[in-house]
């Protein structure tokens, strides 16, 4: 007994150190899987190091805080999250958040601007850790997927829109507008640098011919590696071109970020959406990885290595970072088995930064543009919106309000999901404070009380009104309920029983079990008894709790509709 309890006891303690530190809960290395792992890494690190790039530039910092980002961060963030094949590193939409955040509070490409970027990362991630060790990772689920994709599709427009300067070569001074920024670009469309439309163009053709006919190449490793020999050979930093330039050789320094307490309540709203939009991001490759590999994943466990991560990179003097949905994916696709993968991507950039930068001097800008423009190509999907309103006109609203209000917000996009949120909250609650409720009602041949019309059923006897409510009965709702007993009351002047069809009724609460208790006394005083048919369990076991199974009778209580029905019409037929 004592050797078991022991067992218990050691078992328990590796359970808790898995909790605090996810990757003792890896699977065991085997000489096959670190091949595939090692493997795995190595091709993911080679589309890692120009998105790096590129996404820097989506978020108006230097190059080198997004190879910073796929440095460091990447290791804490498969250490402490829960999903091992998850690739945390710089991503777009993040990104683009981060530039939209900060530009109304700092003018772009300041030391101002780049401050603020190393604060947002460190307060979104604090948010994240926070929401994790509360477990509060549940109350993500309040951003409904039509909001989100309302959100991405305008986004990927947005992130396609804002890299047309840096595609043609030119130069427009960014006001606080996205639109009017496109309007100077089209009214300035003469300046456009022809070598860098050129450049755009050829990595355009690259990075789709590579995808459609050699998937499996790392084509926009070869696209950006090609692009930059010919910008060196052709000189075209010296022909006006703009190209990514010096890149700082070496480890990033380990730096506290300066805190400014006006910036830090500037920026915690936007650090409020980027900390949400960010783990969406990740918990959609989550749920992804988890189903592929059979696996569990922790989604509080993964807001704690999220925030990490992006504590980290604030520390690491860099951007804020988050999971990569097209990063992870190849980790799928190349048989990683653990974030041994993401620990050789890292090593990677480390090489890369260490011996490698110098060869990205000559890089051009407008390819990096390519490159975002491509990538965000997957993300616009104007079926999901569609589909939204085919389901509900709510859902579709929401989802159409969220999409034009971020354009037009842009580049305060967080305002735009913020009003997605807002408005998906206000038609639930309006939903729930108007439910579906059926007046002219039959019963239907499998015995259930459904939709006289659509059905084509017979009416009940005219000394039957009934009703069927579908949706719980709580205190936003129960005057709308109150509305419709009273009006079949008022339109049935023969009717002596009300009987509720209540199989729809989930919950009650104790409004609910006030309006009850109200309009059975009222119906009673009009000669007119009160009927329930259907009830689930956990309602009638509220009604007796409190009493009210008394005031209504426990013989105008019936198990399913068709026994309610058959035996009114023989009360009926007793009264006559």
């Amino acid at each position: 007994m004592t050797h078991t309890d022991s067992g218990d006891t050691t078992l328990s303690r590796l359970e808790l150190l898995k909790r605090f530190f996810p990757f003792l809960g890896w699977q065991r290395f085997t000489a096959q899987s670190i091949r595939e792992d090692i493997i795995a890494g190595i091709t993911v690190s080679l589309v890692a190091i120009p998105q790096a790039l590129a996404y820097a530039q989506l978020a108006g910092v230097p190059p080198y805080y997004g190879l910073y980002a796929s440095f460091i961060p990447t290791i804490i963030g498969v250490l402490f999250g829960s999903s091992a094949l998850l690739s945390t590193g710089p991503v777009a939409m993040t990104s683009l958040l981060t530039a939209a955040s900060i530009a109304p509070l700092a003018a772009a490409g300041s030391e101002q601007f780049y401050t603020y970027a190393i604060l947002l990362a460190l307060i979104s991630g604090l948010i994240q850790i926070g929401f994790g060790l509360a477990r509060m990772g549940v109350l993500l689920n309040f951003l409904s997927h039509p909001v989100l994709m309302g959100f991405i599709n305008a986004a990927a427009l947005i992130i396609a829109i804002s890299q047309i300067p840096a595609f043609l070569g030119i130069s427009i001074k960014q006001s606080k507008h996205l639109l009017v920024d496109t309007w100077n670009v089209l009214l300035n469309f003469d300046s456009l640098h022809g070598m860098s439309l050129a450049f755009g163009l050829v990595a355009f053709a690259l990075l789709y011919f590579f995808k459609k006919v050699f998937p499996k190449l790392p084509g926009v490793l070869i696209t950006v590696g090609f692009l930059t020999w010919v910008s060196y050979l052709v000189g075209f930093a010296a022909h006006g071109g703009r190209v990514v330039g010096e890149i700082p050789t070496g480890l990033p320094s380990l730096t506290v970020p300066s805190f400014e307490w006006a910036a830090i309540r500037d920026l915690l709203p936007a650090a409020f959406v980027v900390a949400l939009i960010s783990f969406v991001e990740a918990m959609s490759s989550c749920k992804v990885i988890a189903m592929k590999t059979r696996t569990r994943w922790d989604e509080n466990q993964e807001l704690i290595g999220q925030g990490l991560a992006k504590v980290t990179a604030a520390f690491c003097q860099s951007m804020p970072c988050s999971g990569s949905f097209s990063r992870s994916a190849i980790n799928l696709a190349s048989n990683a088995r653990t974030g041994l993968s993401s620990l050789v991507s890292a090593s990677f950039v480390l090489l890369t930064l260490m011996f490698f930068t110098g060869a990205l001097y000559h890089l051009p800008k407008p390819v990096l543009a390519a490159m975002i423009m491509m990538a965000v190509a997957n993300l616009v999907n104007f079926k999901s919106i569609q589909y939204a309103w085919q389901a509900s006109k709510d859902d579709g609203s929401a989802a159409i309000a969220t999409f034009f209000s971020t354009l037009l917000f842009a580049p305060n996009i967080q305002n735009g999901i913020l009003t997605g949120i807002i408005l998906s909250l206000v038609l639930f609650l309006y939903r729930r404070m108007r439910p579906r409720i059926i007046v002219t009602i039959g019963l239907h041949p499998d015995g259930t009380l459904r939709d006289a019309g659509r059905f084509n059923l017979p009416s009940l006897p005219p000394q039957i009104g009934a009703l069927r409510f579908d949706s719980s009965l709580l205190f936003f709702n129960v005057a709308y309920f109150e509305d419709a007993v009273l009006k079949l009351m008022r339109n049935n002047p023969d009717a002596k029983y009300i009987l509720i069809a209540g199989h729809g009724i989930n919950h009650l609460d104790g409004s609910g079990v006030e309006i009850i208790s109200s309009l059975a006394r009222h119906l009673r005083e009009s000669g007119i008894t009160l009927v329930f048919s259907g009830l689930k369990m956990q309602v009638l076991d509220v009604m007796e709790r409190t009493g009210i199974i008394k005031a209504i009778d426990e013989q105008n209580i019936y198990s399913t509709d068709k026994i309610a029905v058959e035996s009114l019409q023989k009360r009926i037929g007793s009264d006559q």
